[in-house]
């Protein structure tokens, strides 16, 4: 069982994590923190972006000799495999630590098992401690490890009444200032940011991090089936990469411009007259997008819940009604109340003037 020391140390390192999150992508944020032989913390650190060291590494480093003897208490497991860094496991040994403690277990089928190198190696190695504490920064990336495809968190604004825009067509802007930067974070926690060609069409939306600290851009993605996007959208820009996932029967004069801008045309084929959403999230997933999120209007909001795409979903609501204009979501397949796609609200908090709701569908992975 784990000692005081350790489920201290276990929430440094949680802390820790979350201060790198959206830094390190597609590798998880993961905190680590160093006991010496004494229980006393030695050293810590967070993962540090991809291609650097992981947490464990950082925290070895900083611990230095203390770490002898001493005890490694890590939010996510040990990785056994060599990628873009050495194995962590590997390096834990080297440097005499005498026991392991972490919260999750590595889903990733070339990294798992860690715990149990260590343990053969003669450590005594504690898993699961603390893991509903450790979970919910990590089920994004646990989530798309598992599922071999993104973890997508649909984002909208709206009024009580639940509408995007004025019966006219206006819809700027329905939340306040506050709310709107809130939304650059989830940007720049984000791999990449996706809406449908309604909305490109009608905002110009330009889908950059711009209100909120970030060291890189998200992939913009559009999802236009017969590539109507202007070839003068800001979206084409050089702010961020831009990939355009087009129908495979598309139009090939206007396929041809829009690659002439220098953004990604992803030929897909159709599924219920639509762009198969599946297969978008499958080439997303061959990019390294674990983490996704949904700006698109109704339409294309409803086709991914239509087809069990959606992972999380975050309004911003807006103490305001207008009565008529566009609803947040289109036909999503829901005939009757008993098929009702119900959530579990994970947060409110208020945002300004305005309210975040962030809910989650529990699929029982945990």
């Amino acid at each position: 069982m784990a000692s005081d020391a350790e489920l201290a140390a276990m929430r440094r390192a949680i802390e820790l994590a979350a201060t790198v999150l959206g830094t390190t992508n597609p590798n998880p944020a993961v905190g680590a923190v160093v006991l010496d032989a004494i229980g006393e913390v030695a050293g810590s650190g967070a993962t540090r972006p991809v291609g650097n060291a992981h947490a464990e590494i950082v925290a070895l480093a900083a611990a230095g000799d203390r770490a002898r003897g001493g005890t490694m208490v890590v939010t996510l497991e040990p990785c056994r495999h060599t990628g873009r860094t050495g194995p962590c496991t590997e390096a834990i040994i080297a440097a005499g630590i005498r026991r392991v403690v972490y919260g999750v277990g590595d889903p990733f089928d070339a990294a798992s098992g860690g715990g149990d190198a260590l343990r053969t190696a003669g450590l005594d190695v504690e898993p699961g401690v603390l893991r509903d504490e450790v979970t919910p920064d990590l089920s994004p990336w646990l989530t798309a490890v598992r599922r071999r495809r993104p973890y997508v968190t649909w984002k909208f604004a709206a009024t009580l009444d639940g509408r995007t825009a004025a019966a006219d067509g206006t819809s700027r802007w329905v939340t306040g200032p506050d709310a709107r930067r809130d939304v650059h974070r989830l940007r720049a926690l984000s791999d990449a940011v996706v809406v449908g060609i309604g909305t490109v069409l009608a905002d110009d939306t330009h889908l950059t991090v711009r209100d909120w600290p970030t060291t890189r851009q998200p992939l913009r993605v559009v999802v236009d089936g017969k590539a109507r996007t202007p070839t003068s959208a800001r979206i084409l820009d050089d702010a961020a990469r831009t990939l355009v996932a087009v129908g495979d029967d598309a139009d090939p004069e206007r396929v041809k411009r829009l690659r002439e801008t220098g953004a990604e045309i992803l030929e897909l084929p159709r599924r219920d007259g639509q762009v198969d959403l599946g297969a978008l999230l499958a080439a997303l997933f061959e990019r390294e997008a674990l983490v996704v999120l949904l700006e698109g209007g109704a339409t294309l909001a409803g086709g991914f819940v239509r087809r069990h795409l959606l992972d999380a979903v975050v309004g911003y609501h807006a103490p305001a009604l207008l009565g008529a204009g566009p609803p947040v979501l289109a036909d999503a397949g829901v005939g009757t109340i008993g098929d009702a796609i119900r959530l579990t609200l994970v947060d409110v908090a208020p945002i300004g003037a305005d309210v975040r709701l962030t809910s989650v569908l529990d699929r029982g992975e945990r």
